[in-house]
């Protein structure tokens, strides 16, 4: 089993500018089949903008997604963890703040992202996190819509 951060995370950041408008971002997210980036300024993590912060924050309050930035939607200042953290500091993390994603930071700078799904497939394979998290989307539409 993982004991660190480094051995669990996904490696790389997909980053926008705080300038950055919504619609900027979910065309990222989509291209790269993520549903988070992190928000920065030059090597400095000033957010996490996930899907779901365009949908409640900007969309359902009838906010345009072409001049909102994303740094007026993000969720500013996230908790971070670093690559040489233990694994059990991430989950400990992750349930007291109440969050799927953490950035993974290094000397300051984003160099990963460690999921929910990503410890699940770690510390419970056979669950259905697990399963769900390993999955490969699609594209298709869901069945019954």
């Amino acid at each position: 089993m993982a004991e660190y951060v480094r051995q669990v995370m996904t490696p790389g950041v997909v980053a926008v500018r705080p300038d950055a408008s919504l619609v900027e971002a979910a065309q990222l997210m989509r291209a790269q089949d993520i549903g988070d980036v992190v928000v920065a300024n030059g090597d400095q993590v000033v957010g996490v903008l996930t899907d779901r912060d365009i949908t409640l924050r900007a969309v359902a309050e009838g906010a345009d997604p072409l001049t909102v930035s994303a740094q007026a939607v993000c969720t500013p200042n996230p908790v971070v963890v670093g690559p040489d953290d233990e694994v059990a500091a991430a989950v400990g993390l992750m349930r007291d703040h109440a969050v799927r994603r953490l950035p993974v930071v290094e000397d300051g700078r984003p160099v990963g992202m460690v999921s929910l799904g990503d410890l699940a497939i770690e510390q419970d394979p056979a669950s259905a996190l697990a399963d769900i998290s390993r999955a490969t989307p699609d594209g298709g539409a869901a069945e019954g819509f």
